[in-house]
C-alpha cells in the first residue's frame, strides 16, 4: 500500500464489486451444498453501483486517477464487471478458481485483500453489504488484514488533503469522522444516485482489460479459502413460516385497552 498521502492531482480507487445472481429471477440453491447456485449469468450488485459512481466523483473530483474494480466470482464471469465498466472504471481484477467454493466472509476478504494490493490504491470503498449474503464483515476485514484505518456506513465522502471526510450515517443522524489516506471506506445505498451506463460506455467496457487470476496468482494456499479454509458447513436450510394473520376488531372505544393488552402479552410492555 501507498505511504502518505496520495498526489492532490490524481486519485486512484479501487472498488470491490460483487456479481450476484438476479434477483428478479428466482434463486435456486446447490442440493449438495445448500449454497446459492451462481452457475449461471451474474449481475452487478445494486449496493456496489454506489461505490462505483462515488469513486467516479472522487477521482473528478480531484482531477484525475483511475477507477478499478476487485470482483470474486465463479466460472471466470465478467458480466457485473462489465457493467461498472460501462459506468466509467477503467480496469477490474476478477478472482476465479473453483477452489474458492464455499469461501465464507474472511477467506473472501483475504482474496479480495490480496487483490487490491496488487493496485496500491489511495482509497478502497465497498458497499456496507452485499444483496446475496448481508454479512458486513467484508470490508472492515479487509481492511485490518491490509492494515488500513476503516470508516463504515458512509452516506457522504470527500477528500481533502490527503484526508478523507466522512458523514457517518447513525440511527440518530451521522457522525462527522476525519481518517489519513490511505484509508477503506464502505458506503450506504443512496449516498450518490449511480449513473446510468450510456451506450459508448457499454461499447468501450467491452475492450477495458479484465485481469483473471487465481488463488495461486495471489500466492494464497487453497487450503485457507474454500469449504476447507472456512470450517463451516450448512447442514440444513429450511423455508420462513408463513406469517400469520392479524386480528381484526372494530373499535369499540375498548381498542386502545385490547392493544396494550395484546402488546403485554408479548412482553414488549
Amino acid at each position: 500500500m501507498p505511504e502518505g498521502a496520495p498526489d492532490l492531482g490524481t486519485m486512484n480507487v479501487v472498488v470491490c464489486v460483487k456479481q450476484i445472481p438476479d434477483p428478479a429471477d428466482p434463486g435456486a440453491l446447490d442440493p449438495t451444498t445448500k449454497t446459492l447456485k451462481r452457475d449461471g449469468k451474474l449481475i452487478l450488485d445494486e449496493s456496489d453501483s454506489y461505490g462505483v459512481e462515488m469513486a467516479l466523483q472522487l477521482v473528478a473530483a480531484a482531477g484525475g486517477g483511475e477507477v478499478s474494480l476487485v470482483s470474486m466470482a465463479p466460472n471466470n464471469e465478467v458480466s457485473g464487471i462489465r457493467t461498472a465498466l460501462a459506468m466509467g472504471a477503467a480496469s477490474a481484477i476478477l478472482v476465479s478458481d473453483p477452489a474458492l467454493k464455499g469461501t465464507d466472509a474472511l477467506g473472501t476478504a483475504k482474496v479480495l485483500a490480496a487483490a487490491i494490493a496488487r493496485k496500491s490504491p489511495d482509497l478502497v470503498i465497498a458497499a456496507t453489504e452485499s444483496s446475496d449474503g448481508y454479512t458486513g464483515t467484508v470490508p472492515a476485514q479487509i481492511a485490518e488484514i491490509l492494515g488500513l484505518p476503516s470508516v463504515t456506513f458512509a452516506k457522504s465522502v470527500a477528500i481533502e488533503g490527503g484526508v478523507a471526510k466522512v458523514q457517518r450515517q447513525t440511527e440518530a443522524g451521522y457522525d462527522e469522522v476525519e481518517c489519513p489516506l490511505p484509508a477503506l471506506v464502505s458506503v450506504t445505498a443512496g449516498v450518490v444516485e449511480p449513473r446510468y451506463p450510456s451506450f459508448k460506455g457499454i461499447m468501450a467496457a467491452k475492450s477495458k482489460p479484465v485481469d483473471m487470476l487465481t488463488v495461486a496468482d495471489l500466492g494464497i494456499d487453497a487450503g485457507r479459502v474454500g469449504w476447507a479454509g472456512g470450517g463451516q458447513e450448512i447442514v440444513d436450510i429450511v423455508a420462513a413460516p408463513a406469517r400469520q394473520a392479524g386480528e381484526k376488531f372494530e373499535d369499540d372505544g375498548t381498542a386502545h385497552e385490547r392493544i396494550i393488552a395484546f402488546l403485554e402479552n408479548l412482553k414488549i410492555l
